[in-house]
């Protein structure tokens, strides 16, 4: 059988997981989500990339869906290699944006030739025309050959499971789009011998209960089988024996346990505990190892810590620094995007992607059971040539255009310059570059001055020279709390009017917890157990009716992005909290005096 290897990229919210689901459908897989982790059903979002396989026409079909956030960018990058074409998906309304172009370079760096897929095109503000236009100069702009650019183009309405090749054509299913396919992306196993030594690569692992660690990997030539025995080399050369146990090939969104697998096709093998993303498992020992997987670096850090405040030990049932080290040693076989530095024992200072790729991962702890507190995301900082470099990003926002002037003054305090401004639909697009520094903890700032309404999206674009300039990223201070108890109704309503809670009454408290903000940017301690004097005089003008405003809860994202240098946000099964590292005020008036 033939074999055709795809990938479906995308930036965020285009609808690759919509189009795979439908495909998995045509092809009689019924009732299948790609999204099948809790939180990226939550969010609406990829976090992992994932296999699927169908079959149509007689040929097999291995499908990967892949992340469209900028802070999963590593899903992508290491899917690409195992694979021999993409479908770009670009949304007929949006056009492309900065995801559309980081994944579209990593594949025409390896030499694919894109599919085009025009999803969406039932909006209103869908203009095909146009996005194909854009898309065509993006392909130009960065670098793609004559035949790369010659790009064959499918319409499509993800949604309802249809394409078209023209826009005029009835709009059936999507045979269009699966015929295209077969047509364009070439047979897998063409020109591979199933006699040849093997050779296959991992770019994915996954984890069972029964048999241990599996890895997803692309065989490149010869045959895999169970009770196979094997060596498997690191991109250096250095080799290790091993022995398969048993080998699973994908139908739909299952593994089906096989007797043999062939080149070309994606596969997971049990047998090999200490296998890793980017080695090669083959049956020559003069083999030379495959290119290694290369991943772009981290962009932020920030430090893992053991959780001491007065709660904790309260809803964790992980808490101590072994059983975290232990947690983040078994994230880093999967998540090849993060760094995490083990030299001290009672911290660890872990590097990642983005805010959003750190706070994932948090979030995934917390509900598996694990307690700890974290310090403020910073930017990692490079020495070069003698010179300091730090990660800059490229900013597209989409905004109605009342908005744009608070945007780009805020965008530009922050050390962000606008490169391009296009009036588009009812808005505008602008673009912008600057420091990463300056996007940490401003998606809050964004939402309050867009009314909601604006789109903000980033994408890392390299180290450049470190920017001088002042960056003022916070322009609120902490209210802290002065007292342990529970939070009362009556001081909560004296507070709220000073800024923002985060808190609600009956809320368990503990000295040094930040509760809210202070809108006047100074720190604030106050009392929030207090209550109301009771005096047997009663008078209708002075018993005066609470009225609370809501708050906006703490999460971790919020939480990461509105802290201060010398807080920690503390992080629980059930509870977010955000508190100072030196608890007492004279503790922190210490710590001012020695620093």
């Amino acid at each position: 059988m033939e074999i055709r290897n795809i990938a479906i990229i995308a930036h965020v919210d285009h609808g690759k997981t919509t189009l795979t689901d439908a495909i998995l459908k045509q092809c009689g897989i019924e009732a299948a989500s790609m999204d099948s982790n809790k939180l990226e059903q939550e969010r609406g979002i990829t976090i992992y990339a994932k296999n699927a396989a169908v079959e149509y026409k007689g040929t097999k079909l291995n499908i990967v869906d892949t992340p469209g956030h900028a802070d999963f960018g590593s899903e992508v990058e290491r899917v690409l290699r195992s694979i021999d074409d993409v479908l770009l998906i670009v949304d007929a309304a949006e056009g492309p944006m900065p995801q559309t172009r980081f994944v579209l370079k990593k594949s025409l760096e390896l030499g694919m030739k894109p599919i085009v897929v025009l999803n969406k095109i039932d909006k209103p503000a869908a203009n095909p025309a146009r996005a194909e236009e854009q898309v065509l100069e993006l392909f130009l702009e960065l670098g793609a050959t004559d035949e790369q650019s010659d790009f064959t183009t499918v319409y499509a309405i993800g949604r309802d499971g249809v394409a078209m090749k023209h826009l005029d054509d009835e709009r059936k299913d999507l045979s269009p789009l699966l015929d295209t396919i077969l047509e364009k992306v070439p047979p897998a196993n063409e020109g591979r011998s199933a006699e040849t030594a093997l050779m296959l690569q991992p770019f994915n692992l996954a984890y069972d209960n029964f048999l241990g660690r599996l890895a997803v990997g692309r065989i490149y030539d010869g045959t895999v089988k169970p009770n196979q025995n094997v060596i498997v080399k690191k991109p250096d050369g250095v080799s290790r024996t091993g022995r398969t146990t048993k080998v699973f090939t994908f139908h739909g969104l299952d593994r089906v346990e096989t007797d043999a697998a062939m080149a070309g096709d994606i596969v997971l093998i049990a047998g090999l505990p200490d296998i890793f993303i980017g080695e090669t498992v083959t049956t020559d020992e003069q083999a030379t190892p495959l290119p290694a997987i290369a991943v772009d670096e981290p962009t932020i850090k920030l430090n893992f810590l053991v959780n001491n405040s007065p709660f904790a030990g309260r809803e964790g049932k992980f808490v101590t620094s072994r059983q975290i080290r232990d947690r983040l040693e078994k994230e880093l076989e999967v998540n090849v995007g993060l760094r995490v530095d083990f030299s001290q024992t009672d911290q660890f200072a872990v590097s990642g992607r983005g805010e959003l790729h750190i706070a994932v991962l948090l979030e995934q702890m917390r509900r598996e059971g694990y307690e700890l507190q974290v310090s403020r995301p910073e930017v990692i900082i490079r020495e070069e040539g003698g010179q300091r470099l730090e990660p800059y990003e490229e900013a597209i926002i989409d905004t109605p255009s009342e908005f744009q002037g608070a945007i780009i003054e805020k965008l530009g305090v922050r050390g962000f310059q606008m490169t391009d401004m296009k009036i588009e639909g009812g808005g505008v697009r602008i673009s912008l570059e600057g420091p990463t520094r300056g996007l940490l903890g401003y998606k809050n700032q964004f939402i309050i001055d867009t009314k909601g309404e604006g789109i903000l999206s980033s994408r890392f674009i390299g180290f450049r020279p470190y920017y001088r300039g002042e960056i003022k990223k916070r322009q609120v201070g902490s209210m802290i709390s002065m007292a342990t108890g529970k939070a009362l109704g009556y001081s909560l309503w004296n507070l709220q009017d000073r800024g923002a809670l985060y808190i609600t009454p009956a809320t368990d408290i503990y000295e040094g917890m930040v509760i809210g903000n202070t809108s006047k940017g100074e720190e604030m301690m106050v009392n929030p157990t207090k209550n109301k004097n009771l005096t047997n005089v009663r008078a209708s003008g002075t018993d005066e009716a609470i009225d609370l405003v809501p708050v906006t809860p703490l999460t971790i994202e919020r939480g990461l992005e509105i802290m201060a240098d010398d807080e920690y946000l503390e992080i629980t099964p059930m509870s977010v909290r955000l508190r100072k590292q030196f608890l007492t005020e004279q503790e922190r008036a210490k710590a001012r005096r020695s620093s």
